[in-house]
């Protein structure tokens, strides 16, 4: 094993045992780290010498690599980040990344389904949940992709968060549930009745079967114990196809920005979207403002005192 190597190890150690880094971030920041060894490594430098030049050429290569800017920024972002920690136990006395700027990364938009579609798909689930003749196994799968359904758009979760709710979140009465999310930050999420009476009808349905209890609310036969990121998607893809709704336009995630936007089209106030979302910085949610212009070009013509004809001419003759 190389010096970098060792350094690799040093710095993601403390990633997760100062920063709780969660495992899919500490296997991100290591292949972003070993690209970038491999590149110095090809040029003979090494983390404790390379100048600032060397980082300039790394983010170079990445651009002749075809990398896209917001990948580009990630892999930028974990370099800082190695450079700061060698600072931090001086390992060396400056930072090479320190006055540099990382590519301009392109907002895009999320997408973004309508009221109306979600609904379809909701009750698309119920229903095939709701059917006469099938197998246990069957029902049960039914019933699971419903509760799956109501939970996501009800509380806005990340689907890892989702797919790892412990069997104790629909508890009968539970108004709220605790969820651990990035980092190991806990948040309080509340639940509506459509939720928990998805979710109760699925676990009646599993104890009726006589199957195993479980620590997970969504068990499965994984590595993990629970439902699989994959499977779920590729169940609401098929959900998507039964509602006549495009496959390509949905995904988990696509239906947790559909909860955060719908929200601000309600007129919910952004810092609550950004706390029921999980978001450290409120910069991460401000992507979803496009979905209340509308909503506030409406408020200003219809309160604000310059708007509209009436409101001029008032003004007008309190100037004369």
């Amino acid at each position: 094993m190389s010096a970098d190597d060792h350094l690799i190890e040093a710095f993601i150690e403390m990633m997760s045992a100062e920063r709780g880094a969660a495992a899919n971030t500490v296997a991100a920041y290591r292949r972003d780290l070993e690209d970038y060894a491999a590149f110095l490594g090809r040029r003979s430098e090494r983390f404790a010498r390379v100048a600032v030049e060397g980082v300039r050429g790394y983010l170079g290569d990445l651009e002749t690599r075809g990398l896209a800017p917001a990948s580009a920024a990630r892999r930028l972002s974990a370099v800082r980040q190695l450079h700061q920690f060698l600072v931090s136990e001086r390992i060396r006395g400056d930072d090479p990344t320190g006055i540099l700027s990382g590519p301009k990364k392109r907002q895009r938009l999320p997408k973004v389904l309508s009221e109306h579609e979600v609904s379809r798909l909701i009750e698309t689930a119920a229903g095939q949940a709701q059917r006469g003749g099938a197998s246990d196994a069957t029902r049960i799968k039914a019933l699971r992709l419903h509760a799956l359904m109501e939970l996501l758009y009800a509380t806005g979760l990340r689907v890892s968060e989702l797919i790892a709710l412990p069997a104790s979140a629909a508890r009968p009465g539970l108004a709220f549930i605790m969820v651990k999310g990035k980092g190991g930050h806990e948040r309080v999420v509340p639940l509506n009745d459509k939720a928990r009476e998805a979710a109760a009808a699925y676990l009646a349905a599993r104890k009726e079967a006589k199957l195993p209890d479980s620590a997970w609310l969504f068990p499965a036969d994984s590595d993990s114990g629970h439902l699989t990121r994959q499977a779920f998607a590729r169940e609401l893809k098929e959900l998507a196809g039964l509602a006549g709704i495009a496959t390509a336009k949905v995904s988990p995630h696509v239906l947790r920005h559909a909860f955060a936007s719908h929200l601000l089209q309600n007129g919910a106030d952004l810092r609550v979207v950004q706390q029921l979302l999980g978001h450290a910085d409120i910069s991460t949610t401000q992507i979803y403002t496009h979905v209340m212009e509308d909503r506030l070009t409406a408020l200003v013509a219809k309160h604000h005192p310059l708007a509209g004809t009436s409101g001029r001419k008032g003004l007008t003759r309190q100037a004369r």
